[in-house]
């Protein structure tokens, strides 16, 4: 009989042949200096890569029994989130975390995650010092504020990839969220885990400058997803407090 599994991790990755052999055994070693590796899986979700990232995610899981990889169609960063959210959820583990694949972020930082699950049903992290161009730090800025203005929420860091949910709270989560998937789930599921009562929201952690890879939004897209979400946040305020009683239930 299978164990019950503790922690799924799940991964989008796009374009990361560079970096994703590296990637995987670290968040693995990482993971099972805290977890025992019967205990939890990695999910990786390749989002339509146009590189060797999915040929090298197949090798990979002949070599990391931990490892789970899933193809998809090229549907953007949020898209292959909430498909892994998905898929994490199916499988039933008691916590979810995510996390990028583009080695920016530190498996050794988990640890700090893990300790606090039992405080926060949702515990999110926060770039202590951010390794982006000037540009996304702006947005990242101007989304900060939109929140502020458009739910009275102030969140430091709402789209970080280090995040650790448990799971019957996720699940939660994504059945509030709208029908068309949001372009940065993410962001929403902070504001209504921050709107139901949850409060560990600045823990923080390191965050490297990206060495490999490609950047999947430039500026310009940049720009124009950034209004997209700020519409999308503005049409979903008039169901927020619907959602958060659902949530609260």
């Amino acid at each position: 009989m299978q164990k019950e599994l503790e922690l799924i991790v799940v991964i989008p990755a796009y374009n990361e042949e560079a970096c994703i052999r590296e990637v995987v055994p670290n968040w693995i070693e990482g993971i099972s200096q805290i977890i025992p590796k019967d205990k939890f899986k990695l999910l990786i979700i390749n989002d339509g890569s146009r590189d060797n990232t999915g040929t090298i995610l197949d090798e990979l899981t002949g070599i990391y029994p931990n490892l789970i990889a899933k193809h998809q169609l090229n549907g953007g960063h949020g898209n292959a989130i909430y498909n892994g959210y998905q898929m994490a959820i199916d499988m039933n583990p008691a916590f979810v975390f995510q996390t990028d694949s583009d080695d920016q972020f530190d498996p050794r930082d988990f640890h700090k995650f893990w300790e606090k699950r039992n405080e926060s049903d949702f515990v999110l992290g926060f770039r202590e010092v951010r390794h982006d161009d000037p540009f996304r730090l702006l947005i990242t800025r101007i989304l900060k504020f939109s929140l502020l203005f458009i739910y009275g929420t102030y969140i430091h860091d709402a789209n970080i990839p280090f995040r650790l949910i448990r799971t019957s709270f996720l699940k939660k989560l994504i059945a509030a969220l709208p029908k068309q998937v949001p372009f940065a789930p993410n962001i929403f599921l902070a504001v209504l885990a921050k709107k139901s009562g949850q409060t560990l929201f600045d823990i923080p952690v390191l965050h490297k400058e990206r060495e490999t890879g490609e950047v999947s939004i430039r500026h310009m897209k940049l720009l124009k997803v950034c209004w997209q979400s700020f519409k999308e946040l503005s049409t979903f305020r008039f169901a927020l407090n619907r959602m958060v009683k659902e949530i609260k239930k």
